[in-house]
């Protein structure tokens, strides 16, 4: 990834060298300690001219007049007070962070007439500056700004408020939330050829120096333990699948974890029911569901949260082989269900099947919430806008949609019922791994739930979240790490303590 800027935290302070934006409210109005950064009244004049109201995410830059120490102020609009909201100060950031440029030295003052700044607002604006920086440039030999132009070097950024001491703290937790964002980007972002199942494996191996207990089942041992699900989608690659078993022990020894499941196919081709070679590329992204379980057991560690956690993540590739399952062909899961494969690109729900019911059955969760880019339906029924939402428990569901709505992961729950379910029985077995064209992403969920018995479980489809998503302002990346955030949340307002 790209080199990102280094944040501090000040009190409030007279103008030095270098750049400074300020924050200005509704009707343009701004603070007292914004004022101190404004070079010779210039924004008195500047707001008019380019009729800036203070509307949220306006700005205005002027120059700084001969003899001033700093050489621009730019003026961000935050709009009333009493509709910004925690991901507002997060879009702050980023919007912020756009403004950046090439300035090696910039102060933020993050400021408001009337308004109170808190060190977890600061800390908000922060991380939304890291995440909108990032960016994956790894395999470039030439680093330079587009234009031919060297890069700039990450600049240095102060953040002037009212209480430094308190922002440093909030900002020690917010960094292990970015920190698990940009994990998970880096590993959608990876190449296939760089990225595969046993360097995933390795990736999040790497987990333990946070305290995370890490397990790596081999082939070997998933064979033991009857994974026939998850090993006919990895047969016809040369590339050993890995079952990868991550545990945070941070609440107490006789509560049960909370378990999050990964679909981790490092590679899709489709296998023989191959896809088409437009776009076959992105299936790199494949992935992004291990990805965000990866980055959320990063952030979980890095924060010591409170709660027991069980990440696990199936990762495999899924090629065409003399060697790879043919559509018709009959697995039996590692839950003894047996499944018919009549496409082998409907691969993903055959990895979680065996993940999901290793998962029930050794650790007996509160509940399970599996992550995958699983079906292109979803984004058919939801556009980009939104990841979609399966659930047997309601209670599980309302709790995942509300940290959807803080975090801005947005989720839309959508049906299940056993008229759903009928569609995915089959004559040669006990079910099949399609249900027809109508429905996809319906009959996906379906499929999973028959391995997870009556735990409370939820399913997210985040193939239209997950990679190739919009842009917006705390991410211009291809990889998004759509669900770190998200899951972050959940177990703060429901699971930790």
């Amino acid at each position: 990834m790209t080199s990102m800027p280094t944040i501090s935290f000040a009190k409030f302070a007279a103008p030095k060298k270098g750049s400074a934006i300020v924050l200005a409210a509704d009707g343009g109005t701004m603070s007292d300690a914004a004022r101190a950064w404004d070079p010779g009244k210039a924004f008195d004049r500047a707001f008019p001219v380019a009729d800036f109201s203070g509307k949220f995410g306006a700005t205005v830059e002027v120059l700084a007049p001969e003899g001033s120490p700093l050489d621009r102020v730019v003026a961000v609009g935050t709009g009333k007070a009493a509709d910004l909201n925690d991901y507002s100060w997060f879009r702050l950031g980023g919007i912020i962070a756009a403004q950046l440029r090439k300035a090696s030295e910039v102060a933020v003052v993050a400021d408001l007439p009337e308004t109170a700044v808190g060190g977890a607002e600061v800390a908000k604006i922060a991380a939304g500056i890291l995440l909108r920086s990032y960016g994956f440039d790894k395999y470039k030999t030439k680093k330079d700004d587009g234009e031919g132009k060297p890069a700039a070097k990450p600049a240095k950024i102060t953040i002037h408020c009212a209480d430094p001491a308190a922002a440093k703290k909030a900002f020690a937790d917010a960094q292990a939330v970015v920190d698990g964002v940009i994990l998970a980007r880096d590993l959608v972002n990876e190449p296939a050829n760089v990225l595969g199942p046993v360097e995933f494996a390795a990736h999040a191996k790497e987990l333990e120096k946070l305290g995370v207990k890490v397990e790596v089942l081999t082939e070997k041992e998933m064979k033991k333990l009857g994974m026939g699900a998850l090993l006919g989608v990895a047969q016809g690659s040369v590339r050993p699948p890995r079952l990868v078993v991550m545990q945070w022990n941070g609440g107490k020894a006789k509560d049960k974890p909370v378990a999050f499941v990964g679909k981790g196919v490092v590679f899709d081709s489709g296998g023989v029911s191959i896809k088409p070679a437009a776009g076959m590329e992105d299936m790199k992204g494949d992935m992004g569901g291990a990805a965000a379980v990866t980055g959320l057991m990063h952030t979980l560690a890095a924060r010591k949260a409170k709660v027991n956690v069980v990440g696990i993540i199936g990762c495999v590739e899924n090629m065409v082989d003399g060697n790879a399952q043919r559509p018709g062909d009959i697995v039996t899961s590692m839950s003894g269900q047996t499944i018919e494969v009549l496409n082998t690109d409907a691969e993903g729900r055959l990895v979680l099947a065996d993940a999901l019911w290793y998962c029930n059955e050794r650790f007996e969760p509160k509940f399970m919430v599996n992550l995958a880019t699983l079906t292109g339906a979803v984004m058919v029924a939801l556009g980009q806008a939104h990841a979609g939402l399966f659930s047997n428990n309601d209670e599980l569901a309302e709790r995942l949609a509300a940290a959807g709505l803080t975090t801005q992961e947005k989720l839309w729950r959508l049906p299940l019922g056993a008229e759903y379910d009928k569609l995915i029985d089959s004559k040669n077995a006990d079910m099949k791994n399609i249900g027809g064209r109508f429905g996809g992403s319906i009959t996906a969920a379906q499929f999973l739930q028959r391995f997870v018995k009556d735990t409370p479980w939820a399913h997210l489809d985040i193939a239209g979240t997950a990679m190739g998503s919009p842009s917006n302002e705390i991410n211009q990346s291809w990889g998004s790490g759509y669900g770190v955030r998200l899951l972050d949340q959940l177990v703060r307002d429901a699971y930790e303590g």
